[in-house]
C-alpha cells in the first residue's frame, strides 16, 4: 500500500472578535518531517489526546511553524464549507482565505472542497481560482475510504503529486471524484431535531430561523456559497480540472435488488463484480454497460448507467444528516438485513 505522511488538525481560537474553528490537513514528505513538526506542536497541546489533534492555536501561526519546522510539507484547509469547522464556515470560519491565513496565504495552493459541495459550486468564486480543488473521503470506516477521490498522471512521488496541485494542470490533474454534493451532511439549511429542510431562498424567507421551534437553522454549504458567490451557477473557463460525481457500488446494488447497503446479499453481488471486472472506480467509470450486464440482475447495470448520466434523486443533506440518493425514484422501501432469525 502507497501513503502519504498525512493527518487533519483542528484549530480552535479567538480572532477578529470571533471564535474560529478551521480544520486543515497536513501532508509530509518524510519521518524525519514529521518528527520535527511533532516537536514543535507538542509545546503547543497534546498529539495524542484525538486522532484529530485539537489546538488553541492561530492557523496562521500553524502554518509558519511548519513552513520553518518543514519547507517541503503542505497545508491543505480541509472541507472548506462545513458550517462548524472550516476556512468558510458559516458558524466559525472567514469569508476570504487572506483573512484567515494573512501573510501566509501564499503557501496555501490547494482546498479541500468536502462532501457537500462540488467543484462548479466553487468556481463561483473568482476567489479561488488560482487553488487547486481536492476531493478526499472520510475514513471512518474502511468502506468509505476512496469515497472520495483525486486521479493523477504524474510521477508517483511525493514532489510528483505536490507539483501537480501546485500547477493545477488538467494534463496531470486528471479528474476528482465526487459525492453529488446534495448527498453531504451539510448541503441545504435545516434543523434535523424538527425534520425541516431548506433551501437557501426559503430560510432567508424565516430569517434563518426554524420554522417549527423558533431557533437557529444550521446554515448549510450551498446558502454560504451563495453568500460569497461572485459569479452567477453554470459559469466555467478553461483549465478546469473535470469531476465525476459518483454512487458507491454497494449503494446502487443495493437500490438494485431492494436491499439495504450492508446486507451479506448485496457484499456478495459486489465482490462479484469486483472478481470479474477489477477494481471499484473502473466499475464505476469505465467498464462498458454492456459488460457490467453480464452479471445478473441486469437492473445493476441499468443504474450504473443511470448514475454515470447524472439521472438521480436525492434529498438534500442537511444539519449532518447525509442526503439521500435514489436512481430508481422513490419506489419502495429496501428491505432490512436480517442477521439471525428471530424467535418468535
Amino acid at each position: 500500500v502507497a501513503f502519504i505522511l498525512s493527518s487533519e488538525l483542528s484549530f480552535v481560537y479567538s480572532k477578529g472578535g470571533k471564535v474560529r474553528k478551521v480544520h486543515v490537513m497536513l501532508l509530509a514528505p518524510d519521518f524525519e518531517s514529521v518528527e520535527r513538526i511533532n516537536r514543535r506542536l507538542q509545546a503547543v497541546g497534546n498529539l495524542a489526546s484525538d486522532g484529530r489533534p485539537i489546538l488553541g492555536l492561530d492557523v496562521r501561526v500553524f502554518c509558519r511553524m511548519v513552513a520553518d519546522a518543514a519547507p517541503r510539507a503542505v497545508v491543505i484547509p480541509s472541507h472548506i464549507w462545513t458550517p462548524w469547522f472550516s476556512l468558510f464556515g458559516a458558524n466559525s470560519g472567514f469569508d476570504a482565505v487572506e483573512e484567515c491565513f494573512e501573510e501566509m496565504t501564499p503557501s496555501i495552493f490547494a482546498v479541500e472542497t468536502g462532501l457537500s459541495s462540488d467543484p462548479p459550486m466553487n468556481w463561483r468564486l473568482s476567489a479561488l481560482d488560482r487553488f487547486a480543488l481536492v476531493s478526499n473521503s472520510d475514513a471512518h470506516s474502511p468502506s468509505k475510504i476512496g469515497r472520495e477521490a483525486n486521479v493523477f498522471d504524474t510521477e508517483f512521488s511525493f514532489r510528483g503529486l505536490m507539483e501537480t496541485l501546485r500547477a493545477n494542470d488538467p494534463a496531470r490533474f486528471l479528474y476528482t471524484v465526487e459525492f453529488f454534493p446534495e448527498e453531504g451532511k451539510y448541503h441545504y439549511d435545516g434543523h434535523r431535531k424538527c425534520g425541516v429542510v431548506c433551501a437557501p431562498r426559503e430560510s432567508l424567507k424565516t430569517g434563518g430561523l426554524c420554522p417549527k421551534c423558533g431557533k437557529k437553522l444550521t446554515i448549510g454549504v450551498l446558502h454560504r456559497v451563495e453568500e460569497l458567490a461572485d459569479r452567477e451557477p453554470g459559469v466555467g473557463g478553461p483549465g478546469r480540472v473535470p469531476y465525476k460525481n459518483l454512487v458507491p457500488l454497494n449503494e446502487i446494488i443495493a437500490e438494485a435488488v431492494g436491499k439495504t447497503p450492508e446486507c451479506q446479499g448485496v457484499w456478495d453481488l459486489y465482490f462479484r463484480f469486483i472478481r470479474e471486472f477489477g477494481d471499484e472506480h473502473a466499475i464505476l467509470t469505465e467498464v462498458p454497460v454492456e459488460e457490467l450486464a453480464r452479471i445478473p440482475p441486469e437492473r445493476i447495470a441499468e443504474a450504473v448507467g443511470r448514475m454515470r448520466r447524472g439521472q438521480v434523486s436525492i434529498a438534500p443533506g442537511h444539519d449532518g444528516e447525509y442526503g439521500r440518493i435514489r436512481i430508481f425514484g422513490e419506489g419502495p422501501a429496501a428491505e432490512a438485513c436480517s442477521p439471525q432469525m428471530s424467535l418468535f
